[in-house]
């Protein structure tokens, strides 16, 4: 039945209907997005720790652009850049958990420079994860192969590269207020802290210049009761 004249009853029995429709349709998914990045990274580092172990595994290093850029095959037990060596296990169990935390993001991943941050951050875990995994002297305490090194800096390889670039780019995304399912945080706050200019006294209006007709008007019953005083 129709609770009000000319509403209909799916209006009535679907009230959000409407609302749905004036806010328009939800930013598409961006998981497609975030899925070529990822596999981008993870075979650029795959191919590369391959090559390397190839030919330069025994090898001196190979020094470039004078000294500027050297490469050379380590192993590393600890986590990028060679930092906590010995607690392999640990960073292992990190990865795992940094690869299922971006997973379970994605649910909502709506922006695409989120899906480029974090498809970064995914195929540099998984590629220095597979290192892990797979690699010498044991699964879950595999050592990664670096083979990237420039002065003054641990060697490093393109996984850590891949996530330090992402992490980089989480920081100036969320330092911009952009969230990862495509909105964007606004100083709402801020505006509503600032204390709004009272307002000033209103105008008075402006007389109305009086027609000709009112003025005839006035002067009828003007001289009117000045006559009947005379009689």
């Amino acid at each position: 039945m129709q609770t009000t004249r000319g509403t209909s009853l799916s209006d009535s029995t679907n009230p959000e209907g409407g609302a749905e429709e004036s806010t328009g349709s939800p930013r598409p998914r961006r998981v497609g997005v975030l899925v070529a990045v990822a596999l981008a990274a993870l075979t650029a580092d795959i191919v590369s720790k391959t090559v390397v172990v190839a030919t330069l595994q025994g090898e001196a290093p190979i020094r470039l652009l004078g000294g500027l850029l050297t490469l050379r095959e380590t192993r590393n037990s600890g986590a990028a850049f060679s930092i906590g060596t010995g607690y392999t296990i640990v960073f292992t169990l990190i990865a795992c958990g940094v690869v299922v935390a971006i997973l379970r993001t994605a649910r909502n991943l709506r922006s695409v420079p989120w899906a480029i941050c974090l498809g970064l951050l995914l195929g540099g875990a998984v590629g220095n994860l597979i290192d892990r995994m797979l690699r010498e002297p044991a699964p879950l305490k595999g050592h990664v192969v670096d083979w990237i090194q420039v002065p003054n800096f641990p060697v490093f390889n393109l996984a850590d590269s891949a996530i330090v670039c992402g992490g980089v780019l989480a920081v100036l995304l969320a330092a911009r207020g952009l969230q990862v399912d495509g909105t964007r945080i606004t100083g709402k706050d801020d505006d509503a802290a600032e204390p709004k200019p009272e307002p000033g006294p209103e105008p008075e209006p402006e007389p109305r210049p009086e027609s000709e007709t009112e003025t005839e008007l006035k002067a009828e019953t003007g001289d009117a009761p000045a006559s009947e005083e005379k009689s």
